[in-house]
């Protein structure tokens, strides 16, 4: 043993920061080293309390800071630190705003588990609510709110009403968010103090993150009764002031409009125009509320059926397919432009919007194209739309283009494109002569023997094919008995049996076909194939008796015998009795051969999902769109949030002019979300007709006494300079057009611009498609050993003008650059106008090849 004081020996075990010395004395007769096992070691507590006691002496702040860090990290890694609050709160005596917040924190986390310790720092918390910085004000009462202990409501009360009438905006905001969370603590105290009539007082706050949160506050408060209480007065104010808001706040306003019932038609549209621009923006959150907005406003002040207006109103679906074209453009853009899994939730939304509008997208089907890049999700999504697109105009370019992802080596995509071209076929929406077309291509996939599940899957789609169209069995017979031996998956075998039997009449080989699986019925596993496989030959013998009666007669006896399937077993005794014992053979026929199996509408009954569709509609811009389903199958009762549409009763009757709501502006609304734009939304006044604008009054927004004046009326379509330039999708003009009017302008009124670029494209045909999506066409491209250059064009909407605008691109392969040379043929003839929209065309151009630039 070494000598009393001197060092001990090196245990392996000992715990982290502890020190392989010993105290005075440490050694013991037993071999073990009692000291390390004391309170007086310097473990990872003991350690971080000889910091703390040293803190208030410590002259380096990021010291001050690593200590503070030191516990914050122990506490974040499950350590309980709570031996250390005492030191701790006397660390919180500090101007030092990040020691501060990470000592707030520390209370808080150990305030729930230790309720004793943390009334201790209440007093501390209560002076810091009141001290003269406002983010330490700030701070403390975020604190102090979030000790969340019943016993803690007296203190917090006062605090909590001092801060809504702060001086400082983030003080007040962080005190309404309090609010929120003392009435999750004690609901009576919290009615008590009369919080909710303070809440909507502070709607008419001067800072908008404060109203923002007022109105998070108030619809969670509010839950049980469907939300915060909306009226004229208060949507209008909120509208008045959307420009205002954050990207956050503007989508919690937006969320509110769905439940507001207009006044009356006129104000319904002003709310639509106002809303308007917000489609301009990049961000996917907000044009998707604002979709789901104008829905809301359509449904309400549509014309119904039975309803005493003009023969001239439009109807409700009337609207909603106005409302349907004017957000095409917006949707399809951020789908070709937005990550992986927001493509993939727009396609979703997308798909709601085409079952509700078919054909409003139908002319954008390019751009559900799959592209190679893209993530299976993507794929599958995408090949399920591009059914629903097909026109007699489009169904050719669909076709071929699903017949190209047949054989891909994803099986499910090749599945889901024999699916969709069935799917074209079925609904008859590829025009004349489309289902014997597609029904021939089905009939070669057939024979695909080295892609089983096509096989199968083609199978499927031509059996539901003709019974939709009877007349194609022509097409279909013949190698169904070829088929038959090949396909090997359980579905595709049971419809091509389907088929020989309820069409074995004329295919000569059809009982020969059967015989040879009911040979080898022991060896099927399958049920749905015996089932199958009974009907049709029961059919098939009242067809052509002699040649099926024996074999009908063996397989009567192996089905009867077959205990694998009740259902099956029950199928062949019912066959069995009904045939043994029918006293005119024309009654069994007539059961057993009757055609309620052919299809009198486009679609099978078990497809038809017209009321879940429905109710996906009330429920746009959630996830139920995402999964497919209604809130309460994935969201308990007791959660979902009810939607309730307010006002029931309105101040003005329905033919009252209302005052104008105002319209702040395109570009104030659209820098809340940055730059970008979306070019060809740029546009176009939407097509729901803008009311007259009403004769500019005063009215009293929220009903609080001041009079206050409504904002002039919104400018009409093309007085807007930012609304000045929407450029026509279907354009196109040939080569000799595009020669003569480009040697038609002067060089000297061409604008060249020049930009730097982050990285090149791989090919022309990338940057041709994300200009087509901007409307900006291409007459002709091609690649040189340094540079690409294209030939683009572009044509105005003729409301705006109908001038041409003619490009030429060059983007330099190194260093990278992109140089506009840009020639503007007839259209406005402003200088002033002209140069807006040549400025327009670049930021277009420039959002289109995002990717590539800085």
């Amino acid at each position: 043993m070494p000598p009393s004081g001197g060092p001990g020996p090196i245990h392996q075990n000992a715990p982290p920061g502890s020190m392989p010395g010993g105290p005075p004395g440490g050694g013991g007769s037993s071999g073990r080293d009692d000291s390390y096992f004391t309170e007086s070691r310097k473990g990872e507590v003991n350690e971080l309390r000889q910091l703390l006691r040293t803190f208030g002496t410590e002259r380096d702040k990021q010291r001050k800071r690593e200590i503070m860090k030191k516990v914050i990290a122990y506490m974040t890694l499950g350590i309980d630190v709570s031996r250390l609050f005492t030191e701790m709160m006397l660390a919180i005596e500090t101007r030092d705003l990040v020691i501060k917040k990470m000592v707030y924190l520390f209370l808080c986390n150990y305030a729930e588990t230790h309720p004793d310790l943390a009334q201790m720092c209440t007093n501390t918390l209560v002076k810091d609510s009141g001290n003269e910085d406002p983010m330490v004000r700030g701070l403390a009462l975020r604190a102090l709110c979030s000790l969340r202990l019943p016993q803690m409501i007296e203190y917090t009360s006062e605090p909590l009403r001092r801060s809504l009438q702060d001086g400082h905006a983030y003080v007040r905001k962080t005190g309404v968010m309090g609010i929120l969370k003392m009435y999750h603590l004690n609901k009576e105290d919290f009615d008590k103090a009369a919080f909710n009539d303070i809440l909507y007082d502070m709607l008419r706050d001067p800072d908008s993150s404060v109203v923002t949160n007022c109105i998070l506050v108030l619809n969670e408060i509010m839950a049980d009764s469907g939300g915060m209480a909306l009226n004229r007065a208060v949507m209008l104010h909120l509208l008045n002031r959307i420009h205002e808001f954050s990207e956050f706040g503007i989508l919690s306003v937006l969320d509110l409009v769905p439940r507001y019932i207009p006044a009356n038609d006129e104000e319904g549209f002003q709310i639509m125009n106002l809303l308007d621009p917000v489609l301009r923006t990049a961000n996917s959150g907000a044009v998707v509320a604002t979709i789901r907005a104008f829905l809301s406003i359509a449904d309400a002040i549509g014309k119904r059926p039975g309803d005493a207006r003009d023969a001239d109103s439009p109807t409700v679906d009337d609207l909603k397919r106005q409302v349907c074209v004017r957000i095409k453009a917006p949707l399809v853009t951020l789908i070709a432009s937005g990550s992986n899994e927001l493509t993939y939730v727009l396609l979703k939304y997308a798909d709601q919007l085409i079952d509700l509008c078919p054909g409003i997208f139908d002319d954008e089907y390019r751009q559900f194209y799959v592209r190679y890049s893209e993530p299976t999700h993507i794929k599958h999504s995408k090949v399920r739309l591009l059914a629903k697109l097909a026109n007699p105009e489009t169904a050719p370019d669909i076709v071929a283009e699903l017949g190209e992802l047949v054989a891909d080596i994803d099986e499910t995509m090749g599945r889901l494109a024999v699916r969709s071209m069935g799917s074209i076929a079925l609904h008859d929406s590829g025009g004349q002569g489309a289902v014997e077309s597609i029904a021939r291509r089905l009939v070669e996939m057939l024979d695909l023997q080295g892609i089983p599940h096509v096989s199968s899957e083609a199978a499927t789609a031509l059996a539901g094919l003709v019974r939709r169209h009877p007349g194609i069995i022509t097409v279909v017979s013949a190698p169904l008995p070829r088929a038959l031996r090949y396909i090997t998956e359980p579905n595709g075998k049971a419809n091509v049996i389907f088929l020989l039997g309820e069409y074995g009449e004329s295919i000569a080989e059809a009982p020969y076909a059967l015989e040879r699986v009911i040979d080898s019925y022991d060896n099927i596993t399958d049920d749905g194939i015996k089932t199958a496989l009974l009907a049709a030959t029961v059919k098939l013998f009242f067809q052509r008796p002699p040649e099926m009666q024996r074999m009908l007669g063996r397989l009567m006896k192996k089905a009867t015998e077959d205990v694998s399937s009740q259902d099956l077993h029950d199928r062949a005794l019912f066959y069995y009795r009904l045939l043994r014992s029918s006293p005119d053979p024309n009654v069994a026929k007539s059961i057993t051969t009757s055609k309620s199996m052919s299809m009198t509408t486009d679609q099978f009954a078990e497809e038809d999902d017209s009321e879940l569709r429905a109710a996906l509609m009330n429920e746009f811009n959630t996830l139920c769109t995402v999964y497919r389903c209604k809130a309460e199958n994935f969201i308990e009762e007791e959660n979902i949030v009810k939607f309730v549409k307010m006002p029931k009763d309105h101040p003005l009757p329905r033919e009252a002019i209302v005052a104008t709501v105002a319209d702040p502006g395109i570009n104030t609304i659209v820098d809340q979300f940055g730059d970008t734009t979306i070019g060809n939304t740029l546009a176009a006044p939407p097509s729901i007709v803008c009311a007259p604008p009403a004769p500019v009054g005063e009215v009293d927004l929220l009903g609080f006494g001041d009079d206050v004046p409504i904002l002039s009326a919104p400018q009409p379509p093309g007085t807007n300079s930012l609304q000045s330039l929407s450029l026509k999708s279907n354009v196109s003009i040939t080569g000799e057009e595009y020669q003569s009017k480009w040697s038609a302008v002067s060089d000297a009124e061409a604008v060249v611009i020049s930009t730097p670029m982050r990285s090149g494209p791989t090919s022309t045909d990338a940057v041709e498609g994300a200009l087509g999506a901007f409307n900006v066409m291409t007459m002709a491209s091609g690649e040189l050993p340094a540079e690409f250059k294209f030939f683009l064009y572009g044509v105005e909407e003729d409301y705006f003008g109908g001038g041409y605008f003619l490009i030429q691109a060059v983007l330099m392969k190194a260093p990278s650059s992109l140089t506009l040379t840009i020639k503007p043929c007839g259209g406005d003839v402003d200088p002033i106008k002209r140069k807006e929209k040549i400025d327009q065309l670049v930021e277009l151009i420039k959002s289109a090849l995002g990717e590539y630039l800085h």
